[in-house]
């Protein structure tokens, strides 16, 4: 069975429900691919970096009620071993950050690559709209550096990643992360890993025609 996860690797509950996934493909007997598909839950250019907080204080209506949020979700986050720093996390357009995660999915290193990334956002504090960030983040997987410096540089990936962005939108995703199974049904949402295991129990019943 094919698995499709519509994420940003800004987004805390994609973290949260990638790690539920596969707790949830730990006790699933059946064949799996997963396959990552960019989603960004702000496409607007970040000229210059700044902290997170600050820039959820500015959205959400101020400084306390943006940390009340992330305190919720880092509680629900350490219960899946998680470790989110959101006082470390900087603001950051993921455009760039997909595009890797294109380059290194056609490398066979496409879940160390998405893990990394979220790992230097929400745990270490690494500005992922830096290009020498992506760059140093590519190497600890075990990409070139120098090629993935070089794929960065050209417009290689742009207009792919840009189509499936669109493509997302088209499909209706509005919401992440969403798992897509078997390329037809949908779990939205960072689902506990009983949810999402009786869900690809129940998919595999119907494509199985039993």
């Amino acid at each position: 069975m094919e698995i499709e996860i519509y994420a940003d690797v800004v987004c805390p509950w994609c973290w949260i429900g990638k790690r539920r996934l596969e707790r949830a493909l730990a006790s699933y007997g059946g064949d799996v691919t997963v396959r990552y598909r960019p989603f960004q839950l702000d496409p607007t250019p970040v000229t210059e970096p700044k902290p997170l907080v600050e820039a959820m204080a500015a959205k959400f209506g101020g400084r306390e009620r943006a940390e009340a949020m992330f305190a919720q979700v880092t509680q629900v986050a350490a219960g899946v071993g998680l470790d989110l720093r959101f006082d470390r996390a900087v603001q950051a357009n993921t455009f760039e950050a997909h595009r890797l995660i294109r380059y290194a999915t056609e490398r066979g290193l496409a879940e160390e690559m998405v893990e990394a990334l979220y790992a230097a956002h929400f745990t270490h504090g690494v500005d992922l709209g830096s290009r020498d960030a992506l760059v140093e983040l590519a190497g600890t997987v075990g990409l070139d550096e120098t090629e993935a410096r070089a794929h960065l540089d050209s417009p290689v990936g742009r207009r792919e990643v840009a189509a499936d962005l669109t493509a997302a939108q088209q499909l209706g995703v509005s919401s992440v992360p969403t798992f897509v199974l078997a390329g037809k049904y949908a779990v939205t949402g960072a689902q506990e890993p009983e949810t999402l295991l009786a869900a690809l129990s129940e998919v595999e019943r119907r494509e199985s025609g039993a």
